[in-house]
Parts: C-alpha cells; structure tokens; sequence
C-alpha cells in the first residue's frame, strides 16, 4: 500500500468557492480512484486561499487483474456473423466459450486484462480531475484553454513519496491550437506545460520560495514552518479564540457572525487577529450602519459591551482585524492602516445616514405611488 500527496498550487481562490469545491473534488477524486480500482482507504482534503491539498492513503500499487466478457452470435450462427464478432474482439475461434443458455449454445468472447501499475495510471486521472472541474466562475490566462478559478501555477504530485511523470499542459488558446490534457513530457521552457513536481510554496510574503517534500507528514510540517495553515478548521478556531481574547482586554465579547468566520478563513493561510477602535465620532451612527460597513467592506469582526443585554443591538468603540501576515511591529501599522481605511467608510456611512433622516419615511412611502409594478 502507498499514499497520494496531491496539491493543485493557484492564485488566490475566492473565499466562498474554496470550502465547496474542496469537497467537491475530494468527492471527485475518491470515484475516480474506485471506478480505477485504486480505492484509498482514506482521503483527507485542504484548502487555503492559493491551494487545494489531497492526501490518500492505502492506496494499492497496481490495479488488480480483472476479465470482461463478450456475448457473441449463437455457436451455430453463419459463418459471416461469427468472424465479424472475432474481428471485434481480435481473439480467434478456438479462444471463444460456447456456453449452453435458454437460446441454445451461444459464444462469449472472455479477455483477461492485467492491472496497470498505480504509477502509471495516476497522471491521467490527475489531469481528468482537473480538466472536468467546473467552479463557478472561472477564467483563462495568457494563451492558455484550461479554463480554472485562478491561474494554475504548480501541481505537486507524490506517489510512495516520488513525483509522478509527465505533466498537465494547459492547451493553447490560437487557432489549430491544442486541446489541455495529460502529456508524459513537455519543453522546459513552455509556461502551458505544468510537470508534476514535488515542490510546493509557503506564505506569499513570509516565506515565498519553493520547498521540496517527501510525503504527507513533510509536506504540512514544511507548510507550516512556511506561515502556512492548511486547516481550514485549525484557521476558524484560532480566528475565534484570538478574537474573544482581544475582545475581553477591552471588557467586551465578539459579536457572532458565523458566515464572516467563514469567510475570513478563507481569505488568511496565517491568521493573526488584531485589535482596533473606532472613533468615538462615528459611535453615534446607529449599530447596524457601523457593522453593515465593518463587515461588508472591510471583513472586521465587531465587538459589544460586556454587559450588554442578549439583542442588544449596541456596539463597542473596537473591532478585530485578522491580518494575513505576522508583523515586525506587532501590528501596530496594520492596525493604523485599517483604522484610517474605516474611519473613511464611516466618513461615507455617516454623510448618508444624516442625508437620509433629513426626509421622514413617510415622504418617500408616498413617492410609491408613482411607481408601477408589474406582476
């Protein structure tokens, strides 16, 4: 039994696709793996905003022997039917069974296939997993025709800890061009062909060089010294715990707001929370105007009093940032930076907020009248 180490390296994926596709191609690659034979005892699945990650284990070293069989014409069929069905086949005559069935003695055509070596049947499927994907919005770059969610910058690929042959080649996008698909070698220098490698990337900014990895266990160790976190879950309870931390230093509680945990864990592959406040100018601007643009806009976590009552609908002067990035200061500029970018949404918050309580509802509830609705 071996393992699949299998990561497909991209720019940053939108927040929102990450978790399903995830699911989806991990749901993907275990029926093509079945349907090949190779059915893994176990399949693990990460995914960070600039990858996707698989890890299969128990997976067989070849593909076991199988037979297929062939009902043919009847054993007394003319001569012309029985030797069009060997052409089929390419077997010859005394190769055939004659079985006796209700319809009389009748010739099967039974072939033995021998199991392919899982090494060589696992580039192909690689390559079919990720050309019959569809995210749900896509795009292509340069000349390419592989259509992905983001460029495709690198697929590792290990199998019993060594990179599998050949590569993806993207295709090209020019008239006569070539379709995308697996191709057991390709040019140096051709930037549409992918090898599968066995060199992955961490963070962006922290650690951006490229490390080579030996199996499942070197690959998340070496990802992690390289600032990147590859679970998602790990990602959303550390979000969690941090921010409730900053929160009670300030004698307030996170406000909930699970589907902005979501998201916010799929925007960082190194979270690291960070406290700011917000101006006591903008604190008489009703709650729900301060959260709406916090956390439309800017991805900020609000937070409320202590002792605020259940429902309260008060905020406090503070917010949490979760930065994607481990600072030399402590976040202080991070921190300074994000507070002037809010202060400057509150600036617009504020201006239409006082425009709109300059007409009474009232007025515009009249202004109704002169529409037509249309069923």
């Amino acid at each position: 039994m071996a393992d699949l180490l299998l990561e497909l390296f991209s720019e940053e994926i939108p927040a929102r696709m990450q978790a399903r596709a995830a699911e989806e191609l991990r749901d993907r690659l275990a029926a093509a793996l079945t349907e090949a034979g190779l059915a893994p005892e176990s399949l693990a699945v990460w995914v960070t905003p600039r990858r996707v990650a698989f890890h299969a284990t128990g997976l067989p070293t070849a593909q076991p022997d199988r037979s297929e069989e062939r009902k043919g014409p009847r054993a007394d069929a003319p001569a012309g039917a029985i030797q069009g069905f060997l052409k089929s086949t390419g077997l010859t005559r005394d190769q055939l069974e004659t079985r006796d069935t209700d319809k009389g003695a009748v010739l099967f055509a039974v072939t033995h296939i021998q199991g392919r070596p899982t090494r060589d049947v696992l580039p192909e499927l690689i390559c079919g997993l990720i050309l019959g994907y569809t995210w749900p919005k896509s795009m292509r770059w340069r000349d390419t025709r592989l259509a992905w969610v983001r460029p495709l910058r690198s697929i590792l690929a290990l199998f019993d800890g060594q990179s599998l042959p050949g590569g993806l080649h993207l295709g090209r996008n020019v008239e006569g061009g070539e379709q995308p698909g697996y191709r057991a070698s390709g040019d140096a220098g051709d930037l549409n062909y992918l090898p599968f490698g066995n060199q992955t990337f961490g963070h962006r900014f922290l650690a951006p060089d490229a490390v080579s990895v030996t199996d499942a266990a070197d690959y998340q160790a070496k990802l992690r010294a390289g600032f990147v976190m590859l679970d998602r879950e790990e990602r959303k309870r550390l979000i969690l715990t941090e921010a409730e931390t900053l929160a009670a230093s300030v004698n307030c509680r996170l406000k909930p707001d699970a589907a902005l945990l979501e998201e916010v864990a799929g925007l960082v592959e190194w979270p690291v929370p960070l406290l700011g406040r917000i101006d006591d100018a903008f604190m008489a601007v009703p709650a729900e105007v301060l959260t709406t643009s916090m956390r439309e806009h800017q991805k900020y976590f609000a937070l409320v009093p202590q002792d605020a009552a259940e429902g309260d609908a008060k905020i406090a002067p503070y917010f949490v940032v979760v930065a994607n990035m481990v600072a030399r200061d402590g976040g202080a500029a991070i921190v300074s930076g994000n507070q002037r970018v809010l202060r400057a949404r509150l600036s617009d918050a504020r201006f239409f907020w006082d425009q709109d309580r300059k007409v009474r509802l009232e007025v515009w509830a009249e202004k109704l009248t002169s529409r037509v609705f249309h069923a």
